[in-house]
């Protein structure tokens, strides 16, 4: 199965037109550390997330950087990502991988010990843990894990599969990075930390380096 590099997902979320253009803030994360670029639209119709994941695509093909869609597997394969993140109620793993192929990116979210477990035995490329904290960025009815929820989480998940890499969502900050790495996470999912700040590219480019010198400490 495809190895993901999950440093850094940065999510371009529809909700971001207001700051530029999606594919433009989409290349931007990229050419600045970004390891993993999503999409996310929980309120366009089929026909626009279609048009602007494959605006994104083609804006990241020179970046080499992995591009996946949120929830839908459909827009996925109409424009040509390379994957799909999946919640709790979207489509099985298993019946998006046979509908998407044994190349395919596909994630999963994991917010309580049933998803872990599901997860840590899914044919996915990697799982992400949240909310971790409180986040302005989407309206989430269920109570943050923190930092110890995302331990044991993470604890659940890698005792099923090793070696599936798994990030953290909502409400990091640069300032929390270490403390999240500290927990187990490979690596983070942000939207307005990277893209609602007066500097995108410097924003991308602190989170990684943050992420890369927590990572670090973590394996010494």
């Amino acid at each position: 199965m495809r190895t993901i590099d999950y440093r850094l997902n940065a999510i371009v979320d529809a909700s971001l037109i207001d700051v530029a253009d999606l594919p433009d803030l989409a290349a931007l994360a990229a050419q600045n550390g970004a390891t993993l670029i999503q999409y996310r639209d929980k309120a366009s119709s089929t026909r626009l997330m279609i048009e602007r994941a494959g605006a994104i695509r083609a804006a990241l093909a020179a970046t080499g950087v992995p591009f996946v869609i949120n929830d839908r597997v459909d827009v996925a394969l109409a424009a040509g990502a390379d994957g799909v993140h999946l919640g709790a109620d979207d489509m099985e793993a298993d019946t998006a991988r046979l509908l998407l192929g044994p190349e395919a990116i596909i994630g999963l979210t994991v917010k309580n010990t049933a998803d872990a477990e599901r997860a840590g035995r899914a044919p996915v490329n990697y799982a992400c843990i949240g909310g971790v904290f409180e986040t302005v960025s989407k309206l989430n009815p269920t109570a943050p894990v923190g930092l110890h929820g995302l331990r044991q989480l993470r604890q659940t998940i890698r005792s099923l599969n090793p070696v599936l890499p798994v990030g953290a969502i909502a409400g990091i900050t640069l300032e929390t990075v270490p403390d999240v790495v500290s927990a187990g996470a490979d690596g983070v999912a942000a939207i307005s930390a990277l893209f609602r700040t007066g500097d995108i590219a410097g924003s991308v480019v602190a989170f990684r380096a943050h992420i890369d010198c927590a990572l670090q400490e973590r394996q010494a």
